[in-house]
């Protein structure tokens, strides 16, 4: 079986550098930019290569602002999306 690797975008226009994230992510891949955005948050940025797809991330985003893609091989799908909740949801994840 090939190993699945991640990737992450994160939308730093829109992220508020809640580090939600951080804490989420079992590899360590994300961590605080010393950059602000136009709305003045230091935003999130991926800082290892060593993203599995997990979604972890993308789940705890409170304003949803992270793509989370996972690859394996040379395919590369989208695997999460997270936008414009209002309420409490509920996420299956085949």
């Amino acid at each position: 079986m090939a190993k699945v690797k991640g990737d992450i975008v994160v939308d730093i226009e829109k992220c508020k550098g809640c580090e939600l994230c951080v804490v989420a992510c079992p590899q360590g891949t994300i961590a605080l930019s010393d950059k602000i955005n136009k709305k003045g948050y230091h935003y999130m940025v991926k800082i290892k290569d060593n993203c599995t797809g997990c979604e972890n991330c993308a789940l705890v985003c409170p304003d949803a602002v992270i793509t989370v893609y996972r690859k394996s091989g040379k395919k590369k799908e989208k695997v999460a999306t997270i936008s414009n909740v209002q309420k409490d949801m509920t996420l299956e994840v085949n």
